[in-house]
């Protein structure tokens, strides 16, 4: 699709200024994130994700490109049978590509419960704003949210909101920390508690540490102290010590971080699976990779399965699912699938 391979055309600018930058700790100018009791919903305490049911969930998931494939109505079921406890979903709020309906959504909140995963769903039109002409506001995907609260109420145990995919790009991108708690303060306001996602700026790689530096701020303008974040790691973590690093800095602060989004190695971009998926596993955060299937425009390698059929895995799919870390190796089911009494309601 346009969206990753767009992405990957920045990823050399944005390693050179990673570098300029370079990966410092003990420049947040917070301290951890504090414990929020266990409630109706998957909640953030002491820097981990938790179920409504008080396990901690390190999430093991995949993307789905929904809004562009929705025909593909096993998907979600499939990518549960190869593993995954979760399962991120692109949706649309009408801005750029076809709106996803309410029925829409509440179909595919059905299938992830049936299927047992937990289900990410993002808004992907505000990916690269302020670069790209044709991507909407934080604000206007914040709107989505609300526009569906009625379809949202009391799936909190089950659904994570991901306010909206990589919403900016390389340009402007010193305004995502106000756009970002003006966001989460309009879907508070508006009466949802779920676990919110937010994404970095910069495509999402975040080389200008923004969202880093800014973290512990907009952590803390939740009322619901309720929101995790979520970075996407392509061509600017080319190496073990800047994965490490990024990381590691939400770790030792005490904040929730997720690799929301990551690719294979290749030479369009070249992020360190390897070590991506080993920092992740030894420090228990999230990934998510990119994606089940259909990309195009030359990066077709980043194709989990080929033809969306889940018999015909692609070497970056073989490594995912059953190499070291992956998430044969690694995944957990969500307990409040299998714990008495918990078991969800077709809704």
């Amino acid at each position: 699709m346009d969206k990753p391979q767009s992405r990957r055309a920045l990823t050399t600018v944005g390693a050179a200024l990673a570098a300029a930058f370079g990966l410092l700790f003990g420049v947040f100018g917070f301290g951890p994130g504090g414990a929020q009791a266990a409630g109706t919903g998957i909640h953030v305490s002491n820097g981990r994700v938790y179920e409504a049911n008080g396990s901690q969930f390190v999430m093991r998931g995949v993307n789905h490109a929904y809004t562009w494939y929705p025909t593909r109505t096993t998907a979600i079921a499939d990518i549960a049978a190869r593993g995954a406890n979760t399962v991120r979903v692109v949706l649309s709020n009408g801005d750029r590509w076809t709106r996803t309906g309410s029925a829409q959504l509440a179909t595919l909140i059905d299938q992830c419960k049936r299927a047992k995963v937990i289900c990410v769903l993002e808004v992907h039109d505000a990916t690269g704003y302020g670069e790209d002409g044709a991507a909407t506001t934080l604000d206007r995907a914040a709107q989505f949210w609300v526009d569906n609260k009625s379809v949202l109420a009391g799936q909190e145990a089950y659904v994570v909101v991901n306010i909206a995919n990589e919403p900016w790009g390389n340009s402007g991108y010193a305004a995502w920390t106000a756009a970002t708690k003006s966001a989460i303060s309009r879907i508070r306001a508006a009466g949802l508690h779920h676990a919110l996602m937010v994404d970095g700026p910069n495509w999402g790689q975040d080389w200008s540490h923004t969202m880093r530096d800014n973290a512990g701020s907009v952590f803390q303008s939740d009322p619901d102290r309720n929101t995790i974040f979520s970075i996407h790691m392509y061509g600017v973590y080319d190496t073990a010590a800047e994965v490490q690093s990024y990381l590691g800095a939400y770790v030792n602060a005490g904040l929730p971080i997720v690799v929301g989004e990551f690719g294979a190695n290749h030479s369009d971009g070249n992020p360190d699976e390897d070590a991506i998926m080993a920092t992740a596993q030894s420090l228990s955060v999230g990934y998510i990779g990119w994606s089940w299937s259909g990309n195009g425009g030359g990066v077709e390698y980043l194709d989990l399965v080929d033809g969306f059929d889940t018999n015909s895995p692609t070497a970056w799919g073989k490594r995912f699912f059953d190499g070291a870390n992956g998430i044969a190796a690694t995944a957990r089911p969500a307990t409040i699938y299998d714990r008495p009494g918990q078991s969800p309601s077709p809704s």
